[in-house]
């Protein structure tokens, strides 16, 4: 490690960070980068991964329940064994980790331990445990320290009772009452994780909606499912107060209208979005921008400061995995002056949400589309009238397009049901190559697939639906 002098210092290595470090050495550019805790940051070890592993978990044991419906008779009851299934998933988070660390070293990338800040033009000061490890050089740093669970006054984690994600992957016990405090990704899926493995689960939005990014519809459809399965939704309803006795916590909560009720449950899920890690990184001094934590860039990821550039969590929304990887590629390409290299269309960014059923959406709600001033035309196709979802035993969920009645434009998709989180990118590549409904009916889609329904919703929008 006695090279300090780089072409591009990236600090932090989640799937912004280390696929950005990735992209600038295959472009040639001298790259290292500093990570304080863990290669792959908070999505691979923390976030995105193990809580997947964790859904998956929930999704085997609910099958298993309904396992005599597809012919099989299981002897004994079934037990959940909740240390063997969080087990499985450090395991995976492990492994990834130590794939990010191979990449690392296939791409000639040092890393350095340590806690990265700015330290003057073009520098990196690199600290661990409050002791000095390296002073790097570089024209262009790239800030990626990615973000943390937000908190809010009277609700603070304590990582015993109180939970932020951290804590809900990996609980020392399974609790038997759980209240979670927004119903956003985050919250609907340790929600619908805990509630499929037997938890009775409470959640809490201030909107009038869960979900409420996504389209109402689907928000709608999403509800009736979850209290289907025996969830407690209370939309439009604060949460004022958390008393914390021994072993269970009583939160008071307050709806529109001001009346108040309590709640008492064995843990708490605060799941109210994020903060960026502004902190301790070297910017004070500089010109470098921040509003409400997060730091501000223009359309190349460039902050205020020359040679300073930020990505993923640590600026604006969507604060997505993917957008994170994406945005550091362009950067870089941009930095090493490579051709045809365009800013970053937020609106072609799908989202997803693995609770079950699972949400996928892309580009502008229905409402949305409206409000910009489109006339639209609407397609729908349920899951019900899918030959795949019977045969799979998910009937629950449909496929929802929205398109510009003058020119045909696909202005955003919405799916909620069984691997709609796979089928929404045949959506965002349609945006991407600015399809219109033109091309999407002319494609021709596999039978059996779920995914023919997104053929079906299209021709549904120009009242050309064959199968219902």
């Amino acid at each position: 490690m006695s090279d300090t002098s780089f072409d591009v210092i990236v600090v932090g290595s989640g799937p912004g960070g280390y696929t950005t470090a990735i992209r600038a050495s295959q472009l040639g550019m001298k790259t290292a980068i500093v990570e304080r805790e863990h290669l792959g940051g908070i999505c691979l070890n923390w976030g995105c991964i193990p809580t997947k592993a964790l859904l998956r978990s929930a999704e085997i044991y609910s099958n298993i329940r309904h396992a005599e419906s597809f012919g099989f008779t299981i002897e004994g009851k079934v037990t959940i064994n909740s240390a063997k299934v969080i087990e499985r998933s450090r395991k995976v988070a492990a492994q990834l980790s130590a794939g990010v660390k191979h990449l690392m070293k296939k791409n000639k990338i040092p890393v350095f331990d340590g806690h990265g800040a700015l330290n003057g033009p073009g520098k990196v000061k690199v600290t661990k445990d409050g002791k000095p490890v390296a002073d790097l050089t570089a024209k262009h740093i790239i800030l990626a320290t990615g973000a943390r669970a937000r908190s809010l006054p009277g609700l603070e984690p304590d990582g015993k009772l109180v939970w932020t994600y951290k804590e809900a992957m990996v609980p020392p016990a399974m609790p038997k009452s759980l209240l979670v405090i927004g119903s956003g990704a985050i919250g609907i899926e340790f929600a619908s994780f805990y509630r499929t493995l037997g938890v009775e689960v409470t959640v809490v939005e201030v909107m009038d909606r869960i979900l409420p990014v996504e389209d109402e519809e689907i928000s709608a459809f999403a509800k009736k499912s979850f209290e289907k399965q025996g969830m407690k939704i209370m939309v439009g309803t604060t949460v004022t107060a958390l008393k914390k006795g021994a072993d269970n916590v009583t939160a008071t909560l307050k709806d529109k209208a001001g009346k108040e009720s309590q709640v008492t449950v064995d843990r708490v899920i605060l799941a109210v979005g994020i903060v960026g890690n502004v902190e301790n990184i070297g910017l004070e001094g500089t010109k470098v921008k921040v509003e409400k934590t997060h730091v501000v860039t223009d359309e190349w990821s460039r902050t205020g400061e020359p040679g300073v550039y930020a990505i993923g969590d640590l600026t604006g929304p969507p604060w997505l995995a993917h957008k994170a990887g994406h945005e550091g590629v362009i950067c870089v390409e941009k930095i090493a002056g490579v051709k045809d290299v365009h800013p970053l269309d937020v609106s072609n960014i799908p989202g997803c949400t693995y609770c079950s059923p699972q949400i996928a959406s892309v580009g502008l709600t229905e409402a949305a589309a409206r409000a910009k001033g489109h006339e639209v035309k609407v397609g729908k196709f349920p899951f019900v009238g899918n030959g795949k979802a019977i045969a799979l035993g998910e009937t629950e969920g449909f496929v929802k397009t929205v398109f510009d009645a003058r020119t045909g434009e696909l202005l955003g998709a919405h799916m909620i049901g069984a691997e709609v989180t796979e089928m929404i990118q045949g959506f965002g590549i349609a945006r991407t190559l600015e399809t219109t409904e033109v091309e999407l009916m002319h494609a021709i889609f596999p039978h059996p697939t779920l995914s023919e329904m997104m053929h079906e919703s299209v021709l549904d929008a120009y009242g050309k639906a064959l199968n219902i």
